[in-house]
């Protein structure tokens, strides 16, 4: 317990010295959070390596796993899968909106267009149950928060079309709700 205490005082001292981004800088989150997909939930966890374009305002790919459960409705039908996991390669933007001042606060609006692979469903309905392949599609996201130092609250709604199971479709959008941090990205410039 105290050597989390510790990290956790580390962590926090750390970020009082470096915080936000610079132009011309790289740097990388990290983030971890819930998924709410439609009549269902789950876990998400994202990888996005950046570059910084101008001090309010970057580029970037983001990797992101999100392992959900769902329940697929349709003409009087209401079948539950199981938890299945679903991966996104975007190219995203960000823009800042605290540009010429030193504040550690950065609120930022973003969105993002790639590629999601779908994760094949088990679905079990009246005792029966049947393994139903997904194909890939094509979406974005948009998304929005704030950051604080080195720390990342958002919330990103991911638009990915729908998939047609026989004469239902079960919707493959969801929202994200996650707290992350980055490392590099140098300091916040006047």
């Amino acid at each position: 317990m105290k050597k989390l205490f510790f990290a956790i005082v580390i962590v926090a001292g750390m970020t009082q010295f470096s915080n936000a981004q610079e132009q011309n800088k790289f740097r990388v989150g990290l983030d971890l959070g819930y998924a709410i997909p439609d009549g269902g939930g789950g876990i998400l966890f994202a990888l996005e390596p950046k570059y910084n374009i101008a001090d309010n305002m970057n580029i970037g790919i983001r990797f992101e796993s999100a392992a959900l459960a769902k329940n697929i409705t349709g003409d009087g039908l209401s079948v539950e899968s199981n938890l299945s996991a679903s991966a996104s390669y975007m190219g995203t933007f960000d823009y800042y909106f605290n540009s010429g001042t030193s504040s550690p606060f950065a609120p930022f609006i973003g969105a993002g267009v790639g590629y999601s692979t779908l994760a094949n469903l088990e679905v079990t309905f009246e005792g029966f149950t049947s393994d139903v392949e997904v194909d890939g599609k094509f979406g974005g996201l948009i998304r929005a928060g704030f950051e604080v130092g080195k720390f990342r609250v958002a919330a990103n709604y991911n638009l990915i079309g729908k998939t047609e199971i026989e004469e239902t479709e079960t919707k493959n959008s969801y929202i994200g709700i996650s707290l992350g941090f980055y490392v590099g990205g140098g300091k916040w410039r006047n």
